[in-house]
């Protein structure tokens, strides 16, 4: 069973970075098909996809590409988000999530999702 968890502070303070990773078992972040996902979730609104590490690249969504940064430790088995200039609005519940070439379009698994509020 492939598990996700993800990490990282509950608070941030505006115009900060907002700093997550996640931490995955049971499976390689490098090996075969794989998107490793970051999807949010703000108060009251739906699932926002923000950007993936996939075997061909690195995407990001058009509304956060300026300040929206994915990385990958495969020493560690994990990969990260940085989402920088952070505002209110970037409060949300963070889920990392992972896509294979059986799972298309759809998600194999999810992190339990972390929550995020900034504030000062």
């Amino acid at each position: 069973q492939v598990q996700l968890q993800e990490s990282g502070p509950g608070l941030v303070k505006p115009s900060q970075t907002l700093s997550l990773t996640c931490t995955v078992s049971g499976a390689s972040i490098t090996a075969g098909f794989y998107a490793w996902t970051w999807i949010r979730q703000p108060p009251g609104k739906g699932l926002e996809w923000m950007g993936a590490i996939a075997y061909d690249g690195t995407y990001v969504s058009p509304s956060l590409k300026s300040r929206t940064s994915i990385s990958v430790d495969t020493s560690k088995n994990q990969f990260s988000l940085q989402l920088s200039s952070v505002t209110p609005e970037d409060t949300a519940v963070y889920y990392c999530a992972k896509r294979s070439e059986s799972s298309w379009p759809r998600y194999d698994f999810w992190g339990q999702g972390t929550q995020v509020t900034v504030s000062s």
